[in-house]
């Protein structure tokens, strides 16, 4: 049994918590687990099911005020797990509040800490952060990390990190979704492409250098699906650069894979890294091609089987949208590579690993 915590509110947008309710929850979870995010004011009364909620205030990031904010975490995880009921610590994240208090709570059990890439970002420009990263990877008895490239930037931060405790474990895409994607709508050939932006609109994410790439390119069409406050505030830059957006809405999941068929490539402009890229890998289980800036992480997963660019040279993006409009052959390539990449990252299996590396740590 494992304990874990994610210092998310319950509802947060992005692939670290799609990964975590995947692995955790629901009601035949893959990884048998108490687990843990926070609880908002809206929060629903009855949350998905193998999910508990912390209704814990103060969240952020230095100072004395993140000191009992990680306190007041640790108390109310002693009050809601039974330690003898717990085998192994999982770490969501090297950095942040939930790990410091899940430590504390539970001192005992075996730990495996695993990088989800904002742990990392933070670290790197929060002293705060910086600390619990280093104390976490000295502490851990293993480090997950789902790409090469996320190791090398822990080792930055922490050098003395034992090597010999980092494990390579991917993040996986549903199988049920690789087995049976969404049908893809047929669709008679058209003179603009389809282009679609989801996730996050934070800096690290590209958003500003994506609309920057697009203003000057014709024949597209760009939706949106993303948090409503974040696409508000994106709102004045899309206008000045004449950019007329479709917002889809912050979607669930399944209703994100619908509407990849309805688009011809994902754009993905991140700017800093990304530990896996789960959003494109699951864009392509279902048949969507993706365009994407070559950062830690993402080339290291997509590599050939996507397009990459430069989304900070806007000539760059044109081009390379040129060309596949005039080719014909072009997007069903793209597709075809991106089907058979995706297939190489079933959920099963990193279920079947962080198993694995449960027992290991246990002998």
């Amino acid at each position: 049994m494992v304990a874990t915590a994610l210092d998310l509110p319950a509802g947060s947008p992005g692939g670290s918590v799609e990964l975590f309710l995947d692995l955790y929850t629901g009601n035949r979870p893959g990884i048998p687990a108490q687990a843990f995010m926070l609880a908002t004011e809206d929060s629903d009364a009855r949350p998905r099911a193998g999910l508990k909620l912390l209704r814990v205030r103060g969240k952020c990031l230095e100072g004395p005020a993140f000191g009992r904010y990680v306190t007041e975490l640790r108390e109310a995880l002693r009050r809601a797990i039974d330690p003898s009921e717990i085998d192994v610590l999982h770490l969501q994240h090297l950095a942040f509040g939930a790990t410091p208090a899940l430590i504390r709570a539970l001192p005992t059990p075996p730990r495996i800490a695993l990088v989800h890439g904002t742990d990392l970002l933070f670290a790197e420009s929060h002293r705060d952060q910086n600390r619990v990263l280093r104390e976490t990877a000295r502490s851990a008895d293993a480090i997950v990390v789902p790409t090469g490239a996320m190791a090398d930037r822990l080792l930055k931060l922490a050098p003395s990190t034992d090597r010999r405790k980092i494990a390579h474990i991917p993040w996986g895409v549903p199988d049920h979704l690789l087995s049976s994607p969404p049908p893809r709508r047929a669709r008679p050939p058209a003179s603009h492409l389809r282009l679609l932006y989801a996730g996050r609109l934070t800096a690290e994410k590209g958003a500003e250098a994506l609309i920057k790439s697009l203003a000057p390119t014709r024949g597209i069409e760009l939706s949106i699906a993303a948090p409503r406050d974040e696409v508000q505030a994106m709102t004045p830059l899309l206008r000045r650069a004449g950019i007329q957006a479709h917002y889809l809405g912050w979607l669930h999941r399944p209703q994100l894979w619908k509407i990849f068929a309805d688009h011809d490539l994902l754009v993905m402009p991140s700017t800093t890294l990304e530990a896996m890229g789960l959003v494109a890998l699951e864009a392509q289980a279902c048949g969507l091609p993706v365009l994407y800036q070559p950062v830690p992480g993402l080339n290291e997963v997509l590599s050939t089987s996507a397009a990459p660019t430069d989304f900070t040279r806007p000539g760059a993006v044109a081009r390379e949208l040129q060309r596949m409009r005039g080719s014909i052959g072009r997007l069903p390539a793209l597709r075809e590579a991106g089907l058979a990449n995706a297939r190489r990252y079933p959920l099963s299996s990193t279920q079947r690993a962080l198993h694995a590396l449960g027992h290991q740590v246990l002998r």
